[in-house]
């Protein structure tokens, strides 16, 4: 199951939203959390605050895989712990968060995955009270030409990979993440046309799926 978590979730939702579960070490010479300087630590308290605020995020997105295979389509992010990234044709899947189940559909093959929400990646964004200093440690920080980019790696190190996030220092918001696994692989994830607040229908956060028996009891 973890192979397919990693291929599947991974490499289709770099998502959504947005942490990173490692298992392996961090890249060599990278700065830890404690050996920041005052203006790395700044940068990535303002960037945990635009993470932690926001209550509802919305918007379209652009995948590229390791491969170079490009996806397009939309999401919408909702606290606590729900989420809706819906690719477009051709691609056939569909992530869904319920608040405590992901769900990766292939709309296609009517075929689906689950995993726990607290296993993935997303509850470092899902979550209402995260603090990026204490649950995730901090490989590098970076400040050039507008923009910031963390490397983060998540204490628990569930899942193989790093997170890096991309942030626009002058919108004031999330542009880019890219999601490297445990194979050096990079799927990144750029949003447009980002909207935050406002009310989500909580329709977008189901999902119909045929199972021959609940596995979740």
């Amino acid at each position: 199951m973890k192979k397919l978590f990693s291929r599947n979730f991974i490499g289709l939702a770099a998502a959504a939203t947005l942490g990173a579960m490692i298992a392996v070490a961090g890249p060599a010479g990278a700065a830890r959390s404690d050996d920041l300087t005052a203006d790395q630590s700044a940068k990535v308290k303002e960037v945990a605050a635009y993470i932690q605020d926001f209550r509802t995020l919305k918007g379209e997105f652009t995948q590229v895989s390791s491969k170079g295979n490009v996806s397009k389509g939309v999401f919408i992010l909702a606290k606590p712990g729900k989420m809706r990234f819906e690719y477009a044709a051709p691609n056939p899947f569909i992530i869904v968060s319920d608040g405590t189940w992901v769900t990766i559909k292939n709309r296609d093959k009517e075929k689906f995955e689950e995993y726990p929400l607290s296993q993935t990646p997303l509850r470092l964004v899902l979550d209402d009270d995260i603090n990026l200093l204490k649950e995730a440690n901090i490989l590098g920080v970076e400040s050039k030409d507008g923009l910031t980019t963390i490397t983060l790696q998540d204490r628990k190190k569930t899942v193989p990979g790093h997170l890096i996030l991309v942030y626009d220092d002058g919108r004031k918001e999330l542009q880019q993440w890219v999601v490297v696994d445990g194979q050096g692989r990079r799927t990144t994830v750029s949003l447009e046309n980002i909207v935050a607040g406002g009310k989500a229908d909580p329709k977008l956060f189901s999902i119909q799926v045929r199972r021959l028996k609940d596995k979740r009891n």
